[in-house]
């Protein structure tokens, strides 16, 4: 996994964007490095999203998209738990999945979450993370938003067992 880790502060919804747009952008630069053999070992890239209502997990979540070159316009999956998107030029999707009405296993099991985790060159973009508990997958990248008293955002990114 690249370097992207620390600590960024966004002014608005443009470089919040323009944040995911950048991760994305390196993420799918790395993975198209990887030979098959090596892909074949490494399951979706995960992005774990942490962040109260409003703090910009959609909106990094809809830079992102852009940055795997995906025109159609991506939508909070609130209600129907996860979306799929085929990236552009390649047979990799992206899954985008908010969590918030999530209860528990048994809905986690019901959406597949373990086939979506194991679907080797695709990306996997979870909001309300931190429902997932013990479903974590190990390997992965973890961004809290938290928006300051000015409207600002502060974004915290963290990388797991690289």
């Amino acid at each position: 996994m690249m370097d992207f880790e620390g600590e960024v502060r966004t002014k608005s919804a443009q470089e919040t964007a323009a944040l995911g747009k950048e991760l994305a952008i390196q993420l799918k630069t790395q993975n198209a490095e990887l030979n098959d053999q090596k892909r074949g070992q490494v399951g979706a890239t995960t992005i774990c999203l942490y962040g109260e209502l409003g703090s910009g997990k959609t909106t990094f979540a809809q830079g992102f998209a852009k940055g795997l070159g995906i025109t159609s316009r991506l939508l909070s999956p609130t209600f129907i738990i996860v979306r799929r998107y085929q990236v552009s030029n390649t047979s990799d999707f992206l899954y985008h999945l908010d969590l918030y009405r999530v209860g528990g296993e048994k809905d986690l099991y019901d959406i597949g979450i373990a086939e979506i985790l194991a679907d080797t060159g695709s990306y996997v973009l979870i909001e309300w993370a931190e429902k997932l508990t013990k479903n974590l997958p190990e390997k992965r990248i973890d961004i809290w938003f938290t928006v300051r008293e000015n409207g600002k955002h502060h974004i915290k990114i963290r990388q797991t067992k690289i």
